[in-house]
């Protein structure tokens, strides 16, 4: 049997590949400490996994409109313009299975052969692929880390060409955590407003930020913005909801009705128990979210000091999200027992192997001299993890 070509143009989700090798491992009996996988560890808010038990109880449980119901959408626009000051309407707002479905649908309804998006790196691993299977072509811009992993203006426009529909970007970013500043947003939404192309705002992590970062969004950058911008996001993150999958789009009318178009003839309507969950996410009581942040960022400065402390590895401390992503080229051209490590791919089967450690290389994420590492793990795993880690890289030898 031929498969379709577009199969063989992506790879599968190596954050997902490494956290079930490392939950196979665990059922071999051995103590793999995870710091893969990108799902917080703490449970839904007892008041969201309330409201979806009433939606069980009250028989809540058949289909719903395409594009999600009227309800969320509400609590989406309220949420939009409470938090960020950006009004839409119902027919601006589609709901879908997660953030990714999101994304994907986008891809879908916006890109074809002949496109080009842009996507900053590092980049979550999904986006390129995303946009391969829109049969459009990913145009990867490298950011430096000495310049905060962020895209600059003249970087943005350089880039640019006729071709280029869109460009996606995420802040806080997934594996960087780095966040852009009002300021960042408003230069970048110049070249955006001047050129005409799509920005598509991944904000997955707004509300996972630390340091009193105030979060905005380069829809309200300019006043011509909006309506070249499409916000994606979801309950997934702030909301520890990731397997409820409901994430959502707001844009300009015509987007909208596109995906939810595409919705249609996939996977039709988002689970209509999870999205009356959503509703008391978004509208209910908002402590649980404030705690989950402030244990984040705990772990976040354990995590970012301690690796600093181990020679090698060098580490930016994160705006936003739950990830570290530590410099760990110095490390290259080492070796343990013939054992060379030469990348990424290397050194994190090195620590998996010896270790007990699972941690994501940084090659599939577009820069192979780093590795992810979350934080949404406990504190013990943490610690016990770094220690593991800071063993195994003082056991290599230049």
């Amino acid at each position: 049997m031929k498969l379709a070509e577009r199969v063989d143009r992506i790879k599968p989700s190596p954050t997902l590949s490494i956290t079930a090798k490392a939950n196979a491992l665990r059922a071999e009996g051995r103590n793999i400490i995870g710091f893969g996988a990108g799902e917080p560890d703490f449970d839904t808010p007892l008041n969201v996994k309330n409201a979806g038990i009433n939606a069980i109880k009250d028989g809540f449980t058949k289909y719903t409109p395409v594009a999600g119901i009227d309800e969320l959408k509400d609590a989406i626009i309220d949420k939009l313009q409470r938090d960020n000051q950006l009004t839409y309407n119902r027919s601006q707002v589609v709901v879908s299975c997660g953030a990714k479905h999101t994304l994907y649908n986008l891809a879908q309804a916006l890109f074809e052969k002949g496109d080009e998006v842009i996507i900053p790196a590092p980049y979550w691993v999904s986006y390129p692929d995303i946009v391969l299977l829109s049969d459009a072509m990913p145009v990867i811009l490298e950011t430096k880390e000495s310049e905060g992993f962020k895209v600059n203006p003249m970087q943005l426009e350089k880039a640019i060409t006729e071709n280029t529909k869109a460009i996606i970007l995420n802040s806080p970013s997934n594996p960087t955590g780095v966040a852009y500043s009002v300021s960042e947003l408003e230069d970048l939404a110049d070249i955006i407003v001047r050129t005409g192309i799509l920005a598509i705002s991944d904000d997955i992590y707004e509300k996972i930020i630390y340091d009193g970062f105030s979060f905005f969004n380069i829809a309200g950058a300019r006043k011509e913005m909006k309506d070249l911008t499409v916000v994606v996001n979801g309950v997934s993150k702030a909301y520890a909801m990731t397997g409820w999958r409901i994430g959502y789009a707001a844009g300009p009318e015509e987007i909208i009705s596109a995906v939810a178009k595409i919705q249609s003839q996939s996977t039709s309507n988002p689970t209509s128990i999870s999205q009356k969950a959503a509703v008391e996410a978004f509208t209910g009581d908002q402590d649980a979210t404030g705690k989950m942040v402030v244990e984040y960022e705990k772990r976040r400065d354990y995590i970012v000091e301690n690796l600093n402390g181990i020679n090698g590895i060098s580490c930016m401390n994160p705006r936003g999200a739950f990830y570290v992503f530590p410099n760990v080229s110095l490390l290259y051209g080492s070796s343990y027992k013939g054992r060379k490590i030469s990348n990424s791919f290397d050194l994190t089967g090195y620590l998996l192997d010896e270790a007990n450690v699972a941690v994501v290389p940084g090659a599939p994420f577009g820069n192979d001299n780093h590795i992810r590492i979350s934080y949404a793990t406990s504190m013990e795993n943490i610690k016990e993890g770094i220690k593991r880690i800071k063993k195994a890289v003082g056991n290599l030898e230049m």
